[in-house]
């Protein structure tokens, strides 16, 4: 028997809504949610988004890298232990402030700054849409 769009239970199934690139633009049919690797890391992408916008929160930083909120809370974790992110608490939210001074990590890459890497890469790097005000 053909398969008609309908469950086991015969409820029609929900189409789900076209996923968005971090700019916020629909994603074609087709198009790959997630590249299989990038040249950048998880950090790296998390720290490109901070600091474009210091208020971000972590849902939308989430949705921006494509990893879960527990990850994001990791990353930052890890960015503040090691000397690569100041956090703030201004009421209910943080606020985020990257050491652009610090050097990067890697034997190869130490000679420059997280600074550096930023400017390269953020300048025209698209930032996940801006929180919806209560």
């Amino acid at each position: 028997m053909p398969r008609t769009g309908r469950s086991a239970a015969g409820k029609q199934k929900k189409k789900r809504p076209q996923p968005e690139w971090p700019d916020g633009t629909e994603k074609a049919a087709g198009e790959h949610q997630k590249p299989r690797w990038t040249f950048l890391t998880n950090h790296s992408h998390v720290l490109i988004l901070l600091h474009k916008n210091p208020d971000i929160i972590l849902r939308e930083v989430a949705l921006a890298v494509g990893v879960t909120e527990r990850a994001v809370q990791r990353i930052i974790q890890e960015l503040e232990a090691d000397g690569f992110v100041e956090r703030e608490r201004i009421g209910r939210r943080n606020h985020y402030r990257v050491l652009v001074d610090q050097p990067l990590r890697h034997p190869i890459e130490r000679h420059r700054s997280i600074g550096d890497l930023l400017n390269l890469v953020a300048s025209d790097t698209p930032t996940a849409p801006p929180a919806k005000s209560d």
